[in-house]
């Protein structure tokens, strides 16, 4: 038999808003993983993919496989997703796990349903490459922030009162509807939501370049007397504006919930629902799409009128947004981020120092495990020999394999597995 368990190299993305040099998790990862890697210190390294996706293919770091790519191995051995997945999937990977290290905001940005993303694709297939939708789960390493779904409405109310620049960007007759809005009528309140965030998102380009320019002007002033902008958002607004002057999106934390993130807290985005990256290091597991409708905090194409017309407006309070970890009856080592979609699902593994041979279980599916911190050395009936394991390290596991890590850190290990559980 072909080996079925193997290490993987893994391409890095180097997006402009990702963290320059060792200041970045993904660069910190693979320089331990690889040590004749040079990493260049003026350099961002943004995203770091563990997977089979056609535009950042996994290398197989096992030389008796003849298949260079993790793409190539499993289209020759569909078997290895698991029956389920495969079926399911038609013979592809469901998902695409991944490390960001984010230093400045993502575009603002929401992802189709699929029933969309059929539309969008058909009609303009330069900007959105797939029929596929593309839910996406965030786990923090570092403490991270974003912003994620709508505000509860009087959260935003109190802006349209305290920040005048936005209430002339939206007018007075959908910001008075707004504020009538009665939390006993939702979709009165998801109605009037809409109006104020598409008349904003729609505003002439000079006009909100003026009222952005006359607000970050009198916020820098207030900061600079020592007054407490936090009425109108002054800390995060100026920090977007200089990463992104005179980008409508600076207008958006009005209306969005700012999230942070702890290690090990995570974030799930559903079809449809606004969000940013701000900054910070994460684990993200998505399915494998690159449908992403932009609207502001990017020189991207973006598409207001898309972006409006297909936005969740239910209001909720940002402590929603945090999505929760089961621990695993079965083995306490293991915590299940399972969201509600059947493309993905993510443990995190705690390896106590405690245990000196830790089993990474048999799943029916295919998984992608990253080594975050520890070291060990790993066996499997199905790997050609063993492995060293250390931070930085990805493997890949076929369907109804088992690994043992046989542990030499004093510390423990922490790692995160990307699978599929039907």
């Amino acid at each position: 038999f072909p080996p079925a368990v193997f290490p993987l190299s893994c391409p890095v993305q180097n997006y402009s808003w990702g963290k320059v040099g060792l200041e970045s998790e993904v660069a910190k990862l693979v320089a331990s993983s690889d040590p004749l890697v040079q990493i260049q210190p003026e350099q961002p390294y943004a995203e770091l993919w563990m997977g089979a996706h056609p535009r950042g293919d996994a290398v197989i770091l096992d030389n008796r496989i003849p298949q260079k790519t993790l793409g190539q191995w499993i289209a020759d051995n569909p078997a290895c997703l698991g029956a389920k997945v495969k079926d399911t999937f038609q013979g592809h990977l469901p998902f695409l796990f991944k490390v960001l290290s984010i230093n400045t905001a993502l575009s603002i940005q929401a992802h189709p349903n699929k029933e969309l993303a059929a539309k969008l694709h058909a009609q303009f297939p330069e900007h959105y490459p797939d029929a596929n939708h593309k839910p996406e789960m965030a786990i923090a390493l570092t403490s991270m922030e974003g912003l994620c779904g709508f505000r509860p409405v009087e959260e935003i109310v109190s802006f349209l009162q305290t920040v005048p620049e936005l209430r002339a960007l939206i007018g007075e007759v959908a910001a008075e509807q707004l504020e009538r809005s009665g939390s006993d009528d939702p979709r009165g309140v998801s109605a009037a939501l809409r109006v104020c965030f598409t008349r904003l998102m729609k505003s002439e380009k000079k006009f909100f370049v003026d009222q952005l320019n006359m607000l970050v002007k009198r916020i820098s002033q207030e900061a600079a007397e020592g007054k407490d902008t936090s009425g109108s958002n002054g800390d995060l607004l100026l920090r977007l504006h200089s990463q992104y002057p005179g980008d409508i999106g600076c207008f958006t934390i009005y209306f969005l919930n700012l999230v942070r993130l702890e290690p090990g807290e995570a974030m799930f985005l559903g079809a449809n629902e606004p969000h940013a990256y701000l900054h910070g290091d994460c684990v993200e597991c998505m399915a494998c799409s690159d449908n992403t409708v932009r609207a502001g905090l990017t020189p991207k194409f973006i598409d207001v009128l898309t972006l409006c017309e297909m936005l969740n407006y239910t209001p909720a309070p940002s402590s929603s947004k945090i999505f929760p970890a089961t621990q695993s009856q079965l083995d306490p080592s293991v915590y299940l981020y399972d969201p509600p979609v059947p493309d993905f699902a993510i443990m995190r593994i705690e390896v106590p120092p405690a245990i000196k041979l830790y089993l990474v279980s048999a799943v029916d599916s295919a998984s992608i495990l990253l080594v975050i911190q520890g070291t060990a050395v790993g066996t499997s009936t199905a790997a050609a020999s063993e492995m060293t394991l250390h931070r930085g390290s990805v493997l890949f596991i076929s369907a109804n394999e088992s690994i043992s890590l046989h542990l030499s850190s004093p510390d423990g290990m922490l790692l995160f597995r990307a699978c599929c559980l039907l």
